[in-house]
């Protein structure tokens, strides 16, 4: 059964998601230091906490199964998904959808009119469940030193 939690203080759940960053670090098999990752190990919340941010981290029968975030993004009305990782042995609950579902709902409830993305393009089931989430295809909107990333945004309210 899943459970979805907001991390919103340094705790025993904000140290679960820092293990779920790293996992997710060591699986895309890239060096997110462009990315100041190691400053969002160290402390997440400078990114992803309120009042505009968010991390949410989902238990599947009490196990910490997976994470996401969203950070605001210095354009008015637009927010970055970031993040979203799902232990390999629960991919097959749901809980990618479900994570992104939260969300994009928080983003909503924000006010945010625009979440974007960026993910390699060999994570093909994120991509789907991406696209069956009108997640459209768009230009960079940063540098990123890997040749083969996709950048993707979803209209979230009419501004």
């Amino acid at each position: 059964m899943q459970k979805i939690r907001r991390v919103e203080k340094e705790s025993p759940e904000l140290t679960i998601i820092r293990e779920l960053f790293r996992e997710y670090e060591k699986e895309l098999g890239a060096d997110l230091r462009f990315q100041n990752f190691g400053n969002e190990l160290e402390n997440p919340l400078k990114k992803y906490g309120s009042p505009n941010g968010v991390l949410f981290l989902c238990y599947w029968n009490d196990e910490p199964a997976g994470c996401i975030g969203l950070a605001p993004m210095e354009e008015t009305g637009y927010c970055e998904m970031k993040r979203l990782f799902v232990r390999p042995v629960y991919r097959k609950y749901g809980i990618g959808k479900t994570l992104v579902y939260k969300l994009i709902e928080f983003a909503t409830g924000k006010g945010y009119q625009f979440m974007r993305l960026d993910t390699f393009k060999k994570l093909a089931a994120a991509i789907r469940l991406y696209e069956t989430l009108d997640f459209y295809y768009i230009e960079s909107y940063y540098h990123n030193p890997y040749p083969d990333v996709v950048y993707m945004e979803k209209r979230l309210l009419k501004g």
